[in-house]
């Protein structure tokens, strides 16, 4: 099947669960997305289109020490804060995780993203694997993952080169990077190979679709059962 049949084939109501809440209280819980990538795998498209395409579907917004950057909002782009107000969130474990890189303090507050799980939203993440692992230890029922792999080396090189974004020193250290950020993949619950975008979102979507409808998610589903027999017995003969 082509990559562009399957998109054509494909409708983000196929998935749609707004009608759950008048179905006698049932509600589905939020999840949480995480998606890692080697750079050059398209990671960043993916995350663009599928925040495009799903309503339901919401960026975590993290904090961090460093400065704003020039059209960068606080609490649109990043939470910016101090390193004090840093270590007090940390010491309070109000991140569900947190990192440092190249001298600067990186976190998710647990707060929004409970609210958004608790309201039946999800909450997508563009983390790489330590901070998988962290969100993993804080609420693995809630977490899914998945890790983008582009076709071949060769491609990864060529798309790092095209997006013009970084000289060849850093392409060169990306490259170099590459191959332990791989190697990661068996932390992470479907690994998705990126040769088509459209068939990739399809791949992408179709995960988010079946995640979904897994049971634990259901809030309220036992009540619906009991209640649900309850009724059907007046429909059976003793």
């Amino acid at each position: 099947m082509s990559p562009s049949k399957r998109k054509s084939e494909f409708h983000v109501g196929d998935f749609d669960d707004t009608s759950l809440p008048h179905i006698e209280g049932l509600q589905r819980r939020g999840l949480m997305l995480a998606l890692s990538s080697p750079s050059g795998a398209g990671k960043t498209t993916m995350t663009r289109k599928l925040l495009e395409t799903d309503p339901d579907v919401q960026i975590s917004i993290s904090a961090t020490t460093r400065a704003p950057r020039p059209g960068e909002e606080d609490g649109k782009h990043y939470y910016f804060v101090g390193v004090e107000e840093f270590q007090r969130m940390v010491a309070e474990k109000e991140f569900l995780e947190h990192t440092k890189r190249h001298g600067n303090y990186y976190g998710t507050p647990r707060k929004p993203v409970v609210e958004a799980l608790q309201a039946g939203r999800d909450v997508l993440f563009d983390i790489d694997t330590p901070g998988v692992v962290q969100l993993a230890a804080f609420a693995r029922e809630d977490l899914v993952s998945v890790f983008i792999l582009p076709p071949t080396a060769a491609e990864m090189k060529n798309r790092l080169h095209m997006r013009g974004q970084d000289t060849d020193d850093v392409i060169q250290r990306r490259l170099n990077d590459a191959t332990a950020q791989i190697h990661e993949y068996p932390k992470y619950d479907y690994v998705i190979l990126n040769r088509h975008l459209d068939d990739s979102m399809y791949k992408l979507r179709t995960i988010l679709g079946a995640e979904r409808m897994k049971r634990h998610r259901l809030q309220g589903l036992p009540d619906f059962v009991e209640k649900f027999c309850e009724e059907l017995e007046k429909f059976q003969t003793k």
